[in-house]
């Protein structure tokens, strides 16, 4: 069993990264199992289609967001919980293939514009977002909070060029996040 679930995960690395770098539709199956050394059949073992590779990384954040949202929900609203979360997220984001993921959603916007699978998506955002706004918070608190998680998410794009180490950059995202979320609301 655990080679199947490592060759899912090779396929599902290496198609997200030839997805990213040539585009979701330029990059067919047969270039993936090239990429992975097996034959197209062998690949359809596992996904039987591009569609299927997406679902499955999206599964997969689904799930870890769904399980930090409920962690959430259970905690006490306020400060201490926001702080948590927001370093939680962070380390969901940068002990994962998530950046990947995100680099390759903005990359492939029109080709996945309606995939259930990334509307799913956005509604998680918005549930993060509800941990992190409490009922009647300005709008601009609202967006300050949420460029918390907007920081987490941009330190790969923002100091792409930057030549500093993932922890380095995780470390600089994470501060400013806190930043954003520990201020005192804007008077």
């Amino acid at each position: 069993m655990r080679e199947h679930s490592d060759t899912r995960a090779r396929i599902q690395e290496i198609a997200l990264r030839l997805f990213t770098e040539q585009g979701y539709e330029g990059t067919s199956l047969r270039e993936i199992a090239e990429e992975l050394g097996v034959t197209k059949a062998a690949l359809y073992y596992h996904f039987r289609t591009k569609d299927d590779i997406v679902a499955s990384l999206s599964e997969d954040r689904h799930t870890e967001m769904e399980n930090l949202i409920k962690w959430a929900q259970d905690r006490p609203r306020g400060p201490e919980t926001r702080r948590e979360f927001v370093l939680r997220y962070a380390d969901s984001l940068y002990d994962s293939n998530h950046h990947a993921f995100m680099r390759f959603m903005e990359r492939n916007q029109t080709a996945l514009r309606d995939n259930p699978k990334v509307a799913r998506m956005r509604d998680l955002m918005k549930g993060v977002m509800d941990i992190l706004c409490d009922e009647g918070d300005s709008t601009a608190e609202r967006l300050r909070r949420s460029m918390a998680i907007f920081t987490l998410h941009a330190a790969w794009f923002v100091l792409k060029d930057e030549e500093v180490s993932e922890e380095e950059r995780k470390d600089a995202a994470v501060k400013v996040a806190l930043d954003y979320i520990e201020l005192p609301p804007a008077a």
